[in-house]
């Protein structure tokens, strides 16, 4: 199988600095990976340049940027094979659609069902049991969500509408999911159905792509750790032996202790 990521010697330009400076890195197929590093990191820029909405740059000599083997992609083909789930993915459902409209909009990479496109169910030429919708229940199934399905996405909580983004993300069943800040705004009830659910997909077999900043992210299914720091690759290697008090003290520049109970890690 191709690999899941590949980057050689890749730099991106941020507001006409240099974001990321020459990384290299590999990520092979089925691998739960993890990407930690404080803000200003180059966390954001790296997510951008796999999503396709940021291009590296040729600064000092050629680069090598793929995604399972592959150079291009039309954008599109691409959300068929890497899921994202995001904060500001979420803010883009503000409007009101049903959690299973919200779903079934990832099979046309649209926020809600597209003008155009696809009617909404209460006025839709799909039968009840289109495959559409079929797809669309699977999903929520996988990420125990199916009592989200008639729920309107603005009377939802932030852990459900989180849910309901991932289940849109794994509506085309892809290799893997690139899970961005995914905690962010959630409570500590939906930070733990948060993890069961990643849990449970990891073991079905989805790999994991997590970056974050928060450790509590990190499940034990992920069995490497790649830290960032100005841009470049600080650390990168087994979770056991990158996750120590005195590498992230050096991380984030500031004395912490790391601690990690029933498989979760938090700084103290």
């Amino acid at each position: 199988m191709a690999d899941l990521l590949e980057l050689k010697d890749v730099s991106a330009l941020r507001a006409g600095k240099r974001a990321l400076d020459r990384v290299s890195l590999r990520i092979r197929a089925k691998e739960n990976v993890a990407i930690i590093g404080p803000n200003g990191s180059g966390k954001s820029t790296l997510i951008k340049l796999l999503t396709r909405e940021l291009y590296p740059v040729a600064i000092e000599g050629p680069f090598t940027l793929k995604l399972l083997g592959r150079e291009r992609w039309e954008l599109q083909e691409l959300r068929k094979h890497l899921g994202i789930v995001s904060p500001d993915l979420q803010a883009d459902f503000s409007r009101e659609m049903t959690g299973l409209e919200a779903v079934v909009s990832g099979l046309f990479g649209s926020v809600g069902l597209p003008q155009g496109g696809p009617p909404s169910r209460t006025a839709s030429a799909w039968p009840p049991d289109s495959p559409e919708w079929r797809r669309a229940r699977r999903a929520l199934e996988r990420v125990g969500a199916e009592h989200l399905a008639e729920r309107w996405m603005t009377e939802m909580s932030s852990g459900e509408a989180r849910r309901i983004l991932i289940a849109r993300a794994l509506i085309h069943e892809p290799e893997a999911l690139l899970l961005d800040e995914p905690t962010t705004s959630l409570d500590f009830r939906s930070h733990l159905e948060f993890r069961a659910t990643t849990r449970k997909l990891a073991k079905a077999g989805t790999s994991i792509l997590l970056v974050t900043h928060m450790l509590e992210d990190v499940i034990p299914e992920i069995g490497r750790v790649i830290l960032l720091r100005c841009g470049k690759v600080f650390r990168d290697g087994p979770a056991e032996e990158v996750l120590s008090s005195d590498t992230l003290s050096e991380l984030f520049e500031t004395r912490v202790r790391l601690e990690r109970h029933d498989g979760v890690w938090r700084l103290q």
